[in-house]
């Protein structure tokens, strides 16, 4: 659990950050038009935070689209954290015990263990698993 003191496991925000320069090393990538840079952060009460504006084709878009956090409810530092847990466990970690770890509820710990064991066949994915843990 040492390893979970980094602040990309304790913030959402520093987690999104974190995340950002993972998946976008040089410019943000439009999910939808695949334009690379030219976009702009949207900032203001308005806007929730991360998220940016494709210059190209005005689409709105954050880092998760796309990935195993998309159209998630749950924080993404605690999406940090289980991929952390499911990645660097030597044994495999059940629902039950990623539950207690997380502080979430049954369900959503199976749905995230799920989520994230599936999306570990996806060699991109497993690359950026490999840099959290």
């Amino acid at each position: 659990m040492d390893d979970l003191d980094k602040p990309h496991f304790r913030d959402a925000g520093e987690a999104r950050e974190f995340l950002e320069s993972l998946r976008w090393p040089e410019a943000p990538v439009c999910p939808r038009c695949r334009t690379i840079g030219g976009h702009y952060r949207l900032d203001g009460k308005a806007h929730r935070r991360g998220v940016w504006k494709c210059h190209a084709c005005r689409a709105q878009f954050t880092v998760t689209v796309g990935t195993v956090f998309g159209r998630s409810k749950i924080a993404l530092n605690v999406w940090l954290q289980a991929v952390h847990l499911l990645c660097s466990s030597t044994q495999p970690i059940s629902s039950r015990h990623l539950q207690r770890l997380l502080g979430v509820s049954y369900k959503t710990a199976r749905s995230m263990s799920r989520r994230i064991r599936e999306a570990m066949k996806d060699e991109s994915f497993a690359r950026m698993a490999r840099w959290v843990c």
